[in-house]
């Protein structure tokens, strides 16, 4: 596992499962889109708003970016 960050993010879509939360989040600066998986179940996002998100790649089989935590990106808000 190693660790991950990214600013300037903004929500994408949301999907919930039994077992995690799962968020396509867009970075505004690349036009990359991420899936995040929320396993905590914890994270909320506005659609209108711009993130920091930060958290770990498990890389065990598959490539999984598992949320630790956000907060609002309000060097890059609108």
């Amino acid at each position: 596992m190693f660790n991950f960050s990214a600013n300037n993010m903004v929500l994408v879509s949301q999907r919930q499962y039994d077992k995690s939360n799962v968020f396509v989040l867009k970075d505004r600066t690349t036009n990359r889109c991420y899936k995040i998986y929320d396993f905590s179940k914890t994270a909320s996002f506005e659609p209108s708003k711009p993130y920091c998100i930060f958290g770990k790649v498990n890389s065990s089989d598959k490539l999984y970016l598992v949320l630790d935590g956000m907060k609002e990106d309000k060097k890059n808000a609108y």
